[in-house]
């Protein structure tokens, strides 16, 4: 008896610790996480432990069933969801068997669902999760959209044997992609006082992405325009399926010390990163890797793998230099606003710079890990400070590298006579281009002038674009109606010339003159009496800079103002 009762005792024991064991194996739900894109939305379910997982889907209503095996919840449901064009509900169901806690997803309209596992990231940030990516049914519709038929012809013979007129191909804007790094569950780097690298660089891009889609024959697209994450890959495939001819990443730096600080510009070299800071960078990528999933950054056929390398070294040889050309460039400007911190492009190699057939920098606008650079970087005065000097930088280079087949690559040049006092730079400034540019376009080979010499003027719109110091050396002719009450001299003091002059150029016998007769004028550009507009709404500096064929500094410096923000009735004068 006492021998059966021992065994019973011990089989009982054995059970409940086998029963206490597998309660402590059990895999824990500790929360949801829902961010929704333009293209997908991302559902993050965050686990203790790597999860097993099943799922399938029903439709009438449409659904996405999850069974996570030998998993106990935490997560509070349901959970409603409002900013998704697909999900609209996760809730807990019944479950098919003990230990298995199941999902239901309401979905709004099918969607393909991926699924796929991440591991928890460097550092603790985030832990085991299983994420879900539906896709919007939008983004698939674009992709796929019919082109449009030609009208049809059957109404009579004539209209099929008439001749159609042959246009001539349109100039193409210069198409900029813009990418503000990190997003969504991706907050970047963080600062000391727990600001996120994601919201500076969003807003940074955007007021970028606004000032140079002001500028005619300029136009933009941001990979991103919220709160939520693109995979890395992706941002490249954006940049390329908009036939982008640029790709200027956005960031902010961070250093294992607070004491870094000052600007950064990285270019593509597939060599070992040449300074500490940028193998950190390129460290945080692999973390950011992590958090989004892998990607493919090219598809294609490839049947002759010797003949695509060569390609594609041919294209990565190109497009490195063009980006480090715009990198100097950037350079040069941001130094002017902003401590740098390398003032030299600095050599890595990232998922973002790996395009090529699309020239890429990133830039980094600061360390967001140096408490003074933190708070710069969400000042708005800052922000603006560093979009004007990335704009100066980015039309300056495509002023020297005009892309081929858009409308500033046809922009015909403009000759200029050179006068006594003229050199190379003050020509250069004068219309808004370089000194190497124009020693390149006229195969000069020293700055030396002489009177009279002509000089080409490449990529400048027109002499109105020479900045105000310079419109003493224009002239212009012009019309004037004498009305009543005035005389020579009085003219003559209007518009800055001598009353001598005045005769001279109309003949004039003597100092009389007629209500209604009509005086040729030759005067200073400069000396011209100033225009005055008054603001509307929806105007804006670029646009009224360019009804008046001014540029937007010249507006600014005879204005006095210290932003580009304008009130509706607010009165500008517009210099000549």
């Amino acid at each position: 008896m006492l021998n059966i009762t021992r065994v019973w005792f011990a089989v009982m024991l054995t059970a409940l610790s086998l029963f206490f064991l597998a309660s402590a194996q059990a895999n824990v739900l500790q929360g949801i996480r829902v961010w929704p894109s333009p293209d997908e939305t991302r559902v993050v379910i965050d686990v203790a432990e790597e999860v097993s997982f099943s799922y399938f889907s029903l439709s009438s209503p449409n659904r996405l069933v999850v069974d996570l095996k030998q998993t106990q919840s935490k997560a509070p449901l349901p959970m409603n969801v409002s900013d998704s064009p697909v999900l609209s509900k996760v809730r807990a169901s019944t479950p098919p068997e003990k230990g298995t806690y199941r999902l239901v997803l309401e979905l709004k309209t099918a969607s393909d669902a991926q699924l796929f596992k991440l591991a928890p990231t460097p550092g603790g940030r985030y832990g085991h999760r299983l994420v879900i990516d539906l896709n919007h049914p939008s983004g698939a519709s674009k992709q796929t959209q019919p082109v449009a038929k030609a009208p049809s012809a059957t109404k009579s013979s004539a209209s099929v044997s008439q001749p159609q007129p042959v246009k001539m191909p349109k100039a193409r804007d210069i198409l900029i992609a813009i990418d503000p790094g990190h997003g969504g569950e991706d907050p970047g780097s963080i600062g000391p006082t727990r600001k996120y690298e994601k919201t500076a660089v969003l807003s940074i891009s955007q007021k970028l992405a606004q000032k140079l889609d002001a500028i005619p024959g300029i136009t933009t697209k941001l990979t991103r325009r919220g709160d939520y994450f693109v995979n890395l890959n992706r941002r490249v495939a954006i940049a390329r399926e908009a036939d982008a001819h640029l790709l200027v990443s956005i960031h902010a730096d961070a250093f294992t010390s607070p004491q870094p600080r000052g600007g950064s510009v990285f270019v593509l070299n597939t060599r070992r990163a040449n300074t500490e800071i940028a193998r950190w960078v390129e460290n945080h990528e692999k973390q950011s890797e992590l958090l989004g999933g892998s990607g493919t950054a090219f598809a294609g056929n490839i049947n002759d793998r010797n003949v695509n390398q060569t390609l594609l070294d041919l294209q990565f040889s190109h497009s490195q230099k063009e980006g480090y050309k715009l990198a100097t460039s950037i350079l040069s400007e941001m130094g002017k606003v902003t401590k740098l911190h390398n003032n030299k492009p600095i050599n890595t190699s990232l998922a973002v710079l790996r395009s090529p057939q699309i020239p890429s920098v990133l830039v980094e606008t600061g360390f967001i890990s140096n408490p003074t650079e933190e708070r710069l970087l969400f000042q708005r005065d800052h922000q603006d400070k560093l979009v004007n000097a990335l704009t100066k930088a980015i039309v300056q280079y495509l002023k020297e590298n005009p892309p081929e087949g858009t409308g500033l690559a046809q922009v015909k040049p403009i000759w200029h006579k050179v006068v006594r006092g003229d050199a190379l730079s003050l020509i250069a400034k004068r219309y808004g281009t370089s000194t190497q540019a124009i020693m390149k376009a006229n195969n000069l080979t020293s700055s030396g002038l002489a009177i009279g010499q002509l000089l080409k003027i490449p990529n400048a719109t027109s002499a109105s674009s020479a900045p105000a110091s310079a419109a003493h050396s224009a002239t212009k002719t012009l019309v004037h109606t004498v009305a009543s009450g005035e005389f020579l001299g009085k003219i003559a003091t209007r518009y800055g010339v001598s009353v001598a002059a005045i005769k001279q150029q109309n003949n004039l016998r003597s100092d009389t003159l007629r209500v209604g007769q009509k005086l040729t004028l030759t005067v200073n550009v400069a000396d011209l009496p100033l225009r005055r507009h008054k603001v509307t709404r929806g105007e804006y500096l670029g646009k009224i800079a360019a009804k008046y064929g001014v540029t937007v500094e010249a507006i600014r410096r005879e204005n006095k103002l210290r932003s580009d923000e304008l009130a509706v009735g607010q009165i500008l004068n517009i210099p000549h």
